[in-house]
């Protein structure tokens, strides 16, 4: 048995943006996972709405990602896998972040995975590390609007090639989302049912192909 720990934002989550609620499970690209995958891996869904990699968010300073990583490592070890794809509420306009600011980001994230888990469980995990989706061009028609401005829609299309080279300098399993999927019309920033069942059929490959 297999696990397979998901990080990630509201994207992991499976944030619904036609109704600002959850997509059921058999939705979600995670649960579409575990059914791809089937008995012999378990997957493990750990996304928060507005999680940043790095960053302290002024008014919700918990969503930090680097902050619950090592407890929720712990929690689950030992750990197989990791799926990381966190980064787009970097782009938020409060922080200012250039894309290759927020990929340095996930690369923190990275090298804390690996360090903790050598330490903890005595091996290191495959880190799977997912650039993800570019920000849509009807981001000033989102509810989203504000938090995230123009900009974030050319600072987005940075993210292959940066998240490329952190992968590459760590010694990561890279899967560059958006060429295989983009936000939902509705608001320019999560994914529609389609996208979750696309990222879902991708990622199994990708673990496949390393197992």
């Amino acid at each position: 048995m297999k696990t397979v720990l998901c990080y990630g934002d509201s994207n992991t989550y499976g944030f619904n943006p036609s109704n600002g609620m959850r997509y059921p499970r058999d939705v979600r690209w995670t649960g579409r996972l575990q059914t791809l995958l089937g008995e012999e891996y378990t997957v493990i869904e750990e996304g928060c709405n507005g999680r940043t990699t790095i960053f302290d968010d002024p008014l919700e300073g918990w969503k930090n990602g680097l902050d619950y990583l090592r407890p929720c490592l712990n929690s689950h070890k030992p750990v197989d896998i990791v799926i990381m794809m966190l980064g787009s509420n970097d782009l938020k306009e409060i922080f200012h972040a250039s894309p290759e600011e927020i990929a340095e980001g996930a690369g923190v994230l990275v090298r804390d995975i690996i360090d903790f888990t050598q330490n903890k469980q005595g091996f290191v995990p495959k880190i799977i590390l997912v650039s993800p989706p570019e920000i849509g061009e009807g981001i000033t028609h989102s509810a989203f609007y504000g938090n995230f401005l123009e900009n974030a829609i050319e600072r987005s299309r940075g993210f292959a090639a940066c998240y490329k080279a952190v992968a590459e300098k760590n010694g990561c399993i890279y899967v560059n989302a958006a060429a295989y999927i983009q936000p939902s019309t509705v608001d320019s920033l999560h994914l529609s049912p389609e996208g979750h069942k696309k990222l879902a059929e991708v990622l199994q490959k990708t673990v496949l192909q390393e197992f």
